[in-house]
């Protein structure tokens, strides 16, 4: 196993991610009554949406430290881009089926939609591309 830093590729694409994700987590989880009310009219009223929003919040930052654990240590790059690759991916699949079965959401809903694939597409090339390096070196 490669011993040296990720590659500078690897390691911004796994930074953006993480950044990226941690307004979205504390949007969803800080205060979800407020947030999710704002961003897309919904009402969050009872204890128990309010802890399962908290969770997915704890879930996003808990991927987020994953990323940029995998941005700075070798060894975790690999998982961390398998990670980013699941979880975006799991993410836009979720969307797309939502699409299917319940219609269009709210237009931010959308866009995360076309970001996660994106992002999901990159972490898979960037994977290939650290796996090969692995092999050659």
């Amino acid at each position: 196993m490669n011993d040296g830093p990720p590659s500078t590729k690897t390691r911004a694409f796994l930074l953006f991610c993480a950044v990226g994700l941690v307004p979205i987590a504390l949007g969803y989880g800080a205060r979800p009554s407020t947030t999710l009310d704002v961003l897309f009219g919904i009402t969050v009223d009872t204890t128990n949406l309010t802890h399962i929003m908290r969770a997915v919040m704890g879930l996003y930052l808990g991927m987020a430290v994953i990323w940029v654990w995998g941005a700075f240590k070798a060894p975790m790059a690999a998982p961390a881009l398998v990670s980013c690759a699941v979880f975006m991916l799991g993410l836009a699949a979720g969307r797309v089926l939502s699409l299917i079965l319940d219609g269009m959401p709210h237009w931010l809903l959308v866009v995360y939609a076309a970001i996660e694939i994106v992002l999901g597409l990159v972490a898979i090339a960037i994977y290939r591309e650290h796996r090969s390096r692995e092999i050659t070196v």
